[in-house]
């Protein structure tokens, strides 16, 4: 009585889960063994069951078993879109957590699901996000994706099956994120869900914005991305104008961009800034590397350009500013890099919202129609967006500079980065 109690009392029975049973079918070690893994008993009962898995004397066997660890894959990633995930952040997710050959394991899956619906079912935008993927389903039947995935990454069939329990695992512990657009299979075509962007001009901004990003002169860089902001700002005046009439209303939308490592908090906050330049509101998910913007379509394709092209000139001028440093023979330090992205980020943020005023003040005296009710209507709109989609939110502090020589000089990259306005904004 007392052995038998202090068993329980230990814990020793919850530590870890002892394998599969000699009867267990495929399909029931690969469930034991995800359930071992995800409530933590795993003890050496994983390393068992995917040995069971990987065994390949018996060759009816080892095809069920690499049909079990791919079907429970495929019903994985559907209960995943079930939790408002979409393909590009889920891979990138795993990847994050998991390393390249889970994600690249992942991404099968994505494209293998995607092949189970028809193409007018499915929005076009996750079909999309699922081939820039670049997945090649042509390695034939389910029964030899495992060998094929060993066979590119050099491993051993055992350590690919333990890959995949572990992926399983880690889909399985995924939060449930906002529905961002209909997974596959609900799309309907012909349902209007926001004002259509003009994909065009917004073609047009993306190759300005790309030259300016390539180009080593920063008058021509300047040049070419005012061009691209302006462009921007109008299509997103354009589109409040349309949306104002009541006969065509629009609701609010959203978009999650990914907030990477390093200076992660910093990049947040430039992503925060250029949302709210463009009448968007950002939600930063620290622990999952994503920020949420909501917005009117047109405006969130313009954060969505306009932060990335900003992310490239920062980390640009930052290596110009390190490699300076080196010369002197001082090393960039991590301070230094920190302080840069944290004062390019703020100094960005007052230079957008000067600029974006500027152009709605121009464009209202050029039109005479007054746009300040019209954008106060749109933005009392994404903050109710905002209110019912995340309720109470909560701030946090983000680091000070360290490094007063990176602040002033991420202050100076801020002021000559291309934001798209006409003149140059002074220190």
């Amino acid at each position: 009585m007392g052995r038998k109690g202090r068993g329980r009392d230990d814990g020793r029975r919850s530590q870890g889960w002892e394998g599969p049973a000699p009867s267990d079918t495929p399909v029931e070690v690969v469930a034991k063994a995800v359930d071992a893994l995800a409530y933590g008993r795993e003890g050496a009962g994983v390393d068992l069951a995917a040995a069971r898995l990987a065994d390949t004397e018996n060759s009816h066997w080892a095809g069920a078993a690499a049909r079990a660890l791919f079907d429970t894959l495929l019903f994985a990633v559907a209960d995943t879109w079930a939790r408002g995930w979409q393909p590009a952040e889920t891979v990138r997710h795993v990847r994050r957590e998991s390393g390249p050959v889970a994600a690249a394991v992942c991404a099968d899956a994505v494209t293998a699901d995607l092949e189970r619906h028809s193409t007018a079912t499915v929005d076009p935008r996750w079909r999309e996000q699922v081939r820039s993927l670049g997945v090649d389903t042509s390695w034939g039947p389910v029964e030899r994706h495992l060998d094929r995935v060993a066979a590119e990454h050099g491993l051993m069939r055992f350590e690919t099956v333990e890959v995949v329990l572990r992926l399983l695992a880690l889909l399985r512990a995924l939060p449930p994120m906002r529905r961002l657009g209909p997974p596959p299979g609900t799309f309907r075509p012909g349902v209007r869900t926001s004002t259509t962007a003009d994909q065009g001009r917004l073609q047009r901004v993306r190759a300005l914005l790309a030259k300016a990003e390539s180009t080593e002169f920063p008058q021509e860089a300047e040049a070419l991305t005012a061009r691209a902001q302006e462009m921007m700002a109008r299509h997103s005046i354009d589109l409040a104008l349309v949306a104002a009439d009541p006969e065509t209303p629009e609701a609010a939308s959203a978009r999650r961009l990914p907030v990477d490592s390093p200076y992660d908090e910093h990049r947040a906050v430039l992503l925060n800034e250029v949302a709210q330049a463009n009448h968007c509101r950002a939600v930063w998910h620290r622990e999952l590397g994503l920020s949420t913007v909501m917005g009117f379509a047109g405006d969130l394709e313009a954060v969505d350009l306009l932060y990335t092209s900003l992310l490239v000139q920062a980390e640009t001028a930052m290596r110009v500013s390190g490699a300076a440093r080196d010369r002197s023979g001082h090393g960039a330090r991590k301070d230094f890099r920190a302080s840069f992205m944290s004062a390019f980020a703020v100094r960005v943020g007052e230079r957008l919202t000067e600029s974006a005023r500027a152009t709605e003040d121009a464009v209202g005296a050029e039109t005479g129609t007054d746009l300040v009710p019209v954008f106060a209507a749109r933005e009392k709109a994404v903050e109710a967006a905002v209110d019912e989609a995340f309720g109470a939110l909560t701030t946090s502090r983000v680091r000070g500079p360290a490094d007063a020589e990176g602040w002033y000089e991420g202050r100076a990259a801020a002021d000559a980065a291309s934001l798209g306005t006409r003149t140059r904004v002074g220190r």
